[in-house]
């Protein structure tokens, strides 16, 4: 099942990527993970550019409550160091009452290690530049909110995040040799 579930992680992420609308409407910008969340979301690592880190996300279930589970080895050998989760997303037309997005909250668990959310905009022009922010993830599942102010551009410090522009989310294991175990329940982007 792990692997016909990371086979849709991977073969269903082209529909998201050529209608990302799918993801996030205006009426419910909360998205638990479920049964058919594979089809939204896509394992990247650093092989892609010839790094050496390894791992896998596979959808659990614990109770009623499914997660995405991103586990593996990350590697700064080789010009690597990350592993991610990423999807494809659109708020262009999210603005609501006149108020925007301000931010994003999930249910998270780990091993305790610091992992980051990679956030990629329209005006972003390079594969390593994105707005990131930062959270630990302890072994007890606990609401995280990282609001949009806090989230930092990787190649621009004279950058805000706008919402409007967001076109992916990831969640990243990232930056330093170390085993990855992080997991998602729930992500809700919140006025």
């Amino acid at each position: 099942m792990k692997k016909r579930l990371l086979v849709s992680f991977l073969a269903l992420f082209i529909t998201l990527t050529l209608s990302s609308n799918i993801f996030a409407t205006e009426e419910n910008l909360s998205f638990p993970f479920n049964a058919d969340s594979g089809k939204y979301w896509q394992y990247v690592s650093d092989r892609v550019m010839g790094g050496v880190s390894d791992g896998q996300v596979d959808l659990e279930k614990e109770g009623e409550m499914y997660y995405a589970r991103l586990t593996g080895n990350v590697s700064t050998s080789n010009n690597g160091g990350f592993i991610q989760l990423r999807a494809g997303v659109s708020f262009a037309n999210s603005e609501k009452n006149g108020n925007n997005l301000q931010g994003v909250r999930l249910n998270v668990r780990g091993n305790g290690e610091t992992y980051y959310i990679h956030i990629r905009t329209n005006e972003n022009w390079s594969p390593s530049d994105y707005y990131s922010a930062t959270f630990k993830a302890d072994s007890e599942w606990q609401i995280i909110d990282l609001p949009f102010n806090k989230f930092e551009r990787k190649w621009s410090t004279n950058s805000t995040l706008d919402a409007k522009n967001i076109r992916s989310f990831g969640i990243v294991a990232y930056g330093k040799d170390y085993v990855s175990d992080v997991s998602v329940s729930t992500i809700e982007f919140y006025y």
